[in-house]
């Protein structure tokens, strides 16, 4: 069955082309697997709850945008008649009712490792000018002080920054005040007239998102899909999204345009009975147990591959969200997260808190992340405890904070034909990972975490085969670029290659770890001694040095590389040397990455066969001659080679 849906519409309608419903949710109540639902263009301002799902990949419910339509769904609502208080200032007094039983402004974004800010609090409602997101004021005082500044809170420090990229952002501020039955909400809009304006507010926290799980397998395509007041989403709570699945399987949400989350666009993530900000809350033990905890809570309650995850994210292009672009965690298993758009995620610092990334997954198990374009973002991606089986490939980062972070995993994880071109390109907080095929213009950061023990699972699988510590290291870096571009390269890359400088074999290793434990005993494995690291066949420019252990290393100084973005196509541009254009690296196989030490698994596809490393970050295949970077065909001097397209 087909139903239609059109704003001219009506649900008392039969939802046939001719007489179409006037909500997609009246449609979503009574889609069925197998229905399509289409819809027209316009504006649907409601929360799509699917009451009923898909039975199979063949058997799906699909709600699409007819074509050549634009349909737009909002989790805000227009406001108008607003009264003037100052020359810049105005109000509008609103019945609690226009909320219902969730008042966006009188709800604080709060939960597990939310940090800043502590003087004041910041809630889930938002105000916008012409669809252009605003900034609570942290006071009634402070609604009048709209200077082009605004706080800002980066690594647990509360800093002033000027805000260069959206300066029309930051003279723009609210207040609300909420009593038991009326919310008043004050303005500066400076020079508009906010009744000759289109102003909205946040009144829903969802867009699409099923409020019962297990509202499995459907598609999500064609629509634009903004400003909902959705909540933090740590690992350790309900993580509820503008767009999610709600702890379901097989989704599909591809070719929207999503933007002005709250917190989180689309969720993957865990829901609610496996623990809701428990530390936060009772502040009985640490984020860190209560997410162990939630692993095993949510395998008692069925979490594996035949009932959760297994999702495609595609061709969507997701911006300005307060938190992230895509979270999950434990949802996120068995996904693939392909040729995504994503920028501008926690570049606003109404709030900070150690969840905020691009792509920011907890328990990726097996989930491929490939052919993405991520920048200017706080973090690019952050891949966090039980990372295992993870691929990711041919994606893009620039103009970050950061680009990527992987953290207390213990692998494999296969980092390959990667370009990392901000100034600080990775945080290695973890073990077991291999880079391979990259091209890596900024620092890199290592560090050893023998404070939690993360699990780790039989190979594609859910079930947990132990935990252990982070002991850093047991890391593979082959045919990588290291280009040294800034000064700060130096120190860190040489924190990479230490591990590598300190142990000349895994045998050597052992025979450390042998007389350390004939001394201290069983204790001796928490002295923070860390495994190999691996490198072979990298190239090097400018500030970055390899180790002195390394074999077949490529040592040049004239390596200069640029990233642009031209009407949404990536391009880099590239100028290299001679003596880079002959050098030839070993071919990469599953077989030569070996298996990780601690969860004992080698680097292979979800379904147990080997990876195919023959095709570089553009689908060019090497021609006999491997180099190193992500690129199988490079010559002399400059060169300029579109990377992404949109």
């Amino acid at each position: 069955m087909i139903y239609y849906v059109s704003v001219n519409g009506s649900d008392l309608n039969d939802g046939k082309i001719t007489s179409p419903f006037q909500t997609i949710n009246h449609a979503a109540s009574i889609a069925v697997a197998g229905d399509t639902v289409k819809v027209f263009g316009g504006t649907y301002r409601e929360w799509v709850n699917p009451i009923n799902g898909g039975t199979d990949e063949n058997n799906r419910i699909t709600y699409e945008a007819v074509d050549g339509e634009h349909p737009i769904i909002k989790g805000s609502e227009i406001i108008s008649d607003w009264e003037k208080v100052s020359s810049t200032v105005w109000k509008k007094t609103l019945p609690n009712t226009t909320f219902g039983d969730w008042n966006p402004f009188d709800i604080k974004v709060e939960g597990d490792w939310l940090v800043d800010p502590q003087e004041y609090h910041v809630h889930l409602g938002d105000v916008y000018i012409n669809g252009i997101s605003t900034f609570e004021a942290k006071s009634m005082d402070d609604l009048y002080d709209c200077t082009p500044r605004t706080v800002c809170f980066q690594n647990n420090r509360r800093v002033e920054e000027e805000l260069i990229l959206h300066p029309e952002l930051t003279i723009y501020k609210w207040y609300a005040v909420v009593n038991d039955k009326e919310t008043t909400i004050y303005c500066n809009f400076q020079d508009y007239n906010p009744n000759k304006e289109v102003i909205e507010i946040n009144v829903r926290p969802c867009c699409f998102y099923p409020k019962s799980t297990g509202v499995n397998y459907i598609t999500l395509r064609g629509f634009e899909i903004a400003q909902a007041g959705c909540p933090w989403t740590p690992p350790t709570a309900d993580q509820i999204g503008m767009i999610g699945p709600h702890w379901s399987k097989g989704w599909i949400i591809e070719n929207n345009h999503i933007h002005d989350a709250k917190c989180s666009a689309i969720s993957l993530g865990k829901e609610a009975s496996t623990g809701h900000n428990l530390s936060s809350r009772f502040h009985r033990k640490t984020g860190h147990r209560y997410q162990l905890e939630a692993v095993f809570s949510a395998i008692r309650l069925g979490w594996n591959k035949q009932t959760i995850g297994s999702h495609i994210v595609r061709n969507n292009i997701i911006h300005d969200c307060g938190q992230n672009g895509i979270v999950g965690h434990l949802g996120c298993i068995f996904s693939k997260i392909e040729h995504n758009h994503i920028y501008n995620i926690g570049v606003k610092h109404e709030f900070w808190g150690h969840e905020m990334a691009g792509v920011k997954f907890h328990g990726a198990i097996d989930t491929l992340v490939i052919n993405n374009n991520i920048h200017d973002c706080t973090l690019g991606m952050w891949l966090d405890w039980e990372a295992q089986g993870m691929r990711v490939t041919k994606n893009v980062f620039f103009n970050n904070n950061r680009d990527f972070m992987v953290e207390v995993s213990h692998g494999p994880i296969l980092i390959d034909h990667n370009v990392l071109a901000s100034q600080y390109s990775i945080d290695n907080w973890s073990q077991g990972s291999a880079f391979v095929h990259n091209l890596v213009c900024g620092k890199i950061f290592n560090r050893t975490i023998l404070e939690r023990t993360t699990p780790y699972h039989l190979p594609h699988s859910t079930e947990i085969a132990g935990y252990c510590e982070i002991y850093g290291g047991d890391d593979r870096y082959y045919n990588n670029i290291f280009v040294g571009k800034w000064d700060n390269n130096c120190e860190y890359l040489e924190q990479l290659t230490e591990n590598c400088d300190r142990f000349t074999s895994p045998e050597e290793y052992n025979e450390k770890i042998e007389e350390i434990y004939k001394v201290h005993g069983h204790v001796g494995y928490r002295i923070p001694v860390s495994q190999p690291v691996w490198l072979k066949d990298n190239a090097y420019s400018g500030h970055a040095k390899p180790s002195k252990n390394e074999k077949n290393a490529f040592i040049t100084n004239g390596i200069s590389v640029e990233v642009e973005d031209k009407n949404g196509d990536v391009f880099i541009i590239l100028d290299l040397p001679i003596d880079l254009i002959n050098a030839s690296c070993e071919q990469i196989s599953t077989k030569r990455l070996g298996e990780t030490r601690i969860s004992a698994m080698p680097y292979d596809a979800p379904d147990g066969s080997d990876y195919d490393f023959s095709f570089d970050l553009i689908g060019e295949t090497y021609d006999g001659c491997i180099k190193p970077g992500p690129l199988a065909t490079l010559t002399e001097g400059k060169q300029v080679i579109c990377i992404w397209k949109k």
